[in-house]
């Protein structure tokens, strides 16, 4: 997947404090063991046809988010609560809570850089930050408190999904910098790796279990993934030349973002076997992150004077 911007808006209270009062930071306490996941060694792909694009957007910008970076939703649960990075005025990279109208900035305590990405209809939070060294780890926010992830022996590890029962997927780096994806299930990770791959990275599962990412081939060529009953499936938008899948609602609908063969970065929603091109109107680029139970869609934009902003797409 490509490397994307953070960003956010300046609050009128922050997690931070929260903590502060009461909330501490730990480290997981998991089973040492990495397991392989047993699947099916052969890829099917997805049949496709295009559909017609929906239209109802709204920019979402933090307030005191500076631009060109400007402001990232990265994803939003079924109450609505999104979740995303900004970077402030001193080119610092935050993470915000958008909950009820109200921005709530979250920074991992002692991290250099914090990056949520989503969010469960719990409100718990998994992302990643780099500490003081600037080690990359994964960590989940839950009631107040921020629990590290680090699958075990590796060198870096993020967060980049978590669903309703709290099973969390990421990707991590092992000790010969290459990079697997990983479940994390009733303190137990396994392993993701799609056959072939040099590249596997997990962004997105929903309460089925069903898992979304993206992979790199031998040719280094980026495709999308869902991970459905042990059997991959992979996922190109027609004509792509890189394609990647980023998050999953509980129906099973598919967003993400792919590049055209004119090198113009799209986003994508894919419902019901049918691919639609997601362009806010006007954009220069445009990138699908997350999609809600109802729907809503959720991402940024980059406008014609290369400004990042985010936005929803409401059904």
């Amino acid at each position: 997947m490509q490397s994307m911007n953070m960003h956010l808006f300046r609050p009128s209270r922050t997690i931070n404090e929260q903590c502060a009062n009461g909330a501490t930071s730990k480290i997981l306490v998991l089973m040492p063991a990495v397991v392989a996941l047993a699947l099916a060694p052969a890829l099917a792909t997805i049949s496709v046809t295009s559909a017609e694009q929906p239209q109802n957007y709204t920019t979402i910008d933090v307030p005191a988010a500076s631009f060109p970076f400007g402001t990232t939703p990265f994803g939003i649960n079924s109450h609505g609560d999104i979740v995303g990075g900004f970077y402030d005025g001193d080119f610092e990279l935050h993470s915000f809570l958008l909950s009820k109208g109200e921005f709530l900035t979250i920074d991992v305590p002692r991290a250099v850089q914090t990056q949520a990405v989503k969010i469960n209809q719990q409100a718990g939070i998994v992302g990643s930050y780099y500490d003081t060294d600037f080690n990359l780890h994964g960590f989940l926010l839950s009631k107040g408190r921020f629990t590290t992830i680090d699958v075990t022996g590796a060198i870096a590890t993020q967060a980049s999904g978590i669903n309703a029962q709290g099973e969390i997927v990421g990707n991590f780096h092992d000790t010969r910098d290459r990079i697997h994806g990983f479940l994390l299930s009733n303190g137990v990770f396994t392993t993701i790796d799609v056959p072939r791959a040099i590249i596997t990275q997990p962004n997105a599962i929903n309460p089925r279990g069903d898992i979304v990412g993206n992979f790199f081939d031998k040719d280094d060529n980026g495709h999308g993934f869902i991970l459905s009953r042990g059997k991959f499936t992979i996922i190109d938008f027609p004509g792509a030349i890189e394609t990647a899948a980023i998050g999953i609602n509980p129906e099973g609908e598919v967003v993400g973002d792919y590049f055209a063969e004119d090198t113009n970065q799209h986003g994508f929603l894919l419902r019901n076997g049918k691919f639609t091109t997601i362009d806010v109107p006007g954009a220069d680029a445009t990138v699908a992150y997350d999609i809600d139970p109802r729907g809503d869609i959720i991402g940024f934009y980059v406008d014609s004077s290369s400004n990042t902003h985010g936005f929803l797409l409401s059904k």
